[in-house]
């Protein structure tokens, strides 16, 4: 399970921080133990973030039967994904 509390503090945490997998790793740490995964936003279609920034989105996962996948249920989150939002030039 992740609170809406604490996705807000991930949220803050990468806010404050430049994103690489040098801050996934810190997250791991810091947020244990909650899976991270790190990809490009472009990378995720059909799903809608639970938090989405101008730099990154924020997406829920569930890792409960072996295998991870996208969910919107906080109850069942296990870990997040982290994806980064590359700007249209």
């Amino acid at each position: 399970m992740i609170a809406e509390a604490q996705l807000q503090a991930v949220t803050e945490r990468i806010s404050s921080a430049y994103l690489d997998d040098a801050l996934i790793t810190q997250l791991r740490a810091e947020f244990a133990p909650l899976h991270f995964t790190y990809c490009y936003d472009d990378d995720i279609s059909g799903r809608t973030p639970a938090i989405e920034t101008d730099t990154f989105n924020l997406y829920l996962i569930d890792g409960r039967e072996h295998c991870l996948k996208m969910t919107d249920d906080y109850e069942a989150a296990t870990g997040i994904v982290v994806a980064e939002v590359i700007a249209d030039d």
